[in-house]
């Protein structure tokens, strides 16, 4: 042994600094539960949100829906919607100051009205400059109408000097309505390329999250918006498009270990019709939803009621899909057994992440091990 005390203090303090900026900037995954969806409720149209579960398994019931399942008719009529957000962007459009002041105050009343999902928020209008002062004003009037914890979403985000200046706005409004610091967390939808890929070369995304100083909770795919400024013609914008699948990989590789969650987009194949029709669009939307979480997209958006039964169902689907073999796996990990598939500890948290997932969202309601074990080893 050629080393002493003084090499390897010397090591540490040439490593410190990257020791602090890689607890700093790579905490790990955020603990909690995260929802499997977020639904968008334009803000003039939220008087029935309470209704999208009835709504669902009417048309499930109407449309004959294909995989029955009674864990999900059972979602549907206790928590339909994991996630809300209303929308005060594109599904609500321009309106007069007074007329979405009113929306505003109107939707914060009915929130706070009655049962509310496990998660809520709003989202604003960008901060681009023909639209900034709109957002600012909706938000301050939100605040001030809602006493409610709330995610904020911020839309068309096409730079970090955006995210920078939301975080001194969200530190302005916390001092000026008594929050504490960091109460206020916003969601960053990535629906530009310039929000992935910098004029530089360089993955914008990862800036993004650097300017949030922690305030972003999560990262959002805009299916439409990004396809369109892509350049992709209006009859092949999907989630499945190579171009949505480069933005997503950046977007997950940026990601990866800072506490950021993702969220995948939409479809706007909606089921409404005919039988024909409806059972087309929960095909497609079943399907959309199963890729995604095949590629670590756990959550994604619904803009229609009856899409709340194919989300559940593929999400449902995939948690019983993987369950006996995460288990097992899991299980020869912690007992050190010889299998044919050598777990690293990085994998062994993965799969007990896994199992909570779909513990969270009912799809489970046995993974095998005790919660406050996955808890831990998560």
């Amino acid at each position: 042994m050629r080393l002493n005390e003084d090499d390897y203090a010397d090591i540490d303090a040439g490593l410190a600094a990257h020791d602090a900026f890689l607890q700093a900037r790579y905490p790990g995954e955020r603990p909690g539960r995260q929802p499997v969806h977020t639904v968008y409720v334009p803000a003039d149209r939220l008087d029935g949100f309470r209704d999208w579960g009835g709504i669902a398994l009417d048309t499930m019931d109407r449309h004959d829906f294909p995989w029955p399942d009674p864990a999900v008719r059972a979602k549907l009529a206790t928590e339909p919607i994991e996630d809300l957000r209303v929308d005060f962007e594109d599904g609500y459009g321009v309106r007069d100051d007074d007329q979405e002041d009113a929306a505003v105050r109107k939707a914060a009343a009915i929130l706070a009205d009655g049962p509310r999902p496990p998660f809520t928020g709003l989202r604003i209008k960008s901060l681009e400059a023909a639209t900034r002062r709109r957002s600012l004003r909706t938000l301050d009037l939100f605040l001030d109408s809602y006493q409610g914890l709330f995610t904020i979403t911020l839309p068309k985000v096409s730079g970090s000097d955006q995210v920078a200046a939301m975080v001194t706005l969200c530190e302005r409004l916390e001092r000026s309505y008594g929050l504490s610091a960091g109460t206020l967390t916003f969601e960053i939808q990535i629906e530009l390329p310039s929000a992935v890929l910098a004029a530089d070369g360089t993955a914008a995304v990862a800036r993004l999250i650097t300017a949030a100083a922690g305030r972003c909770t999560g990262l959002h795919y805009g299916t439409y918006d990004y396809s369109a400024a892509a350049g992709v013609a209006a009859a092949y914008q999907s989630m499945e498009h190579p171009a949505a699948d480069y933005a997503k990989a950046v977007m997950q590789a940026a990601a990866a270990q800072t506490g950021v969650r993702l969220s995948d987009g939409s479809t706007n194949v909606l089921p409404v019709g005919d039988t024909a029709d409806v059972h087309a669009a929960w095909e497609l939307h079943r399907r959309l939803v199963r890729r995604s979480l095949e590629r670590g997209y756990y959550q994604g958006w619904d803009l229609h009621p009856a899409q709340l039964a194919t989300r559940y169902a593929a999400t449902y689907e995939f948690f019983r899909d993987g369950r006996d073999t995460a288990v097992t796996r899991l299980r020869r990990y912690l007992d050190r057994q010889d299998s044919g598939i050598a777990d690293e500890p990085a994998t062994a948290r993965a799969l007990a992440g896994y199992l909570l997932r779909g513990l969270d969202c009912g799809a489970l309601t046995d993974a095998g091990f005790p919660r406050e074990q996955l808890t831990t080893l998560a």
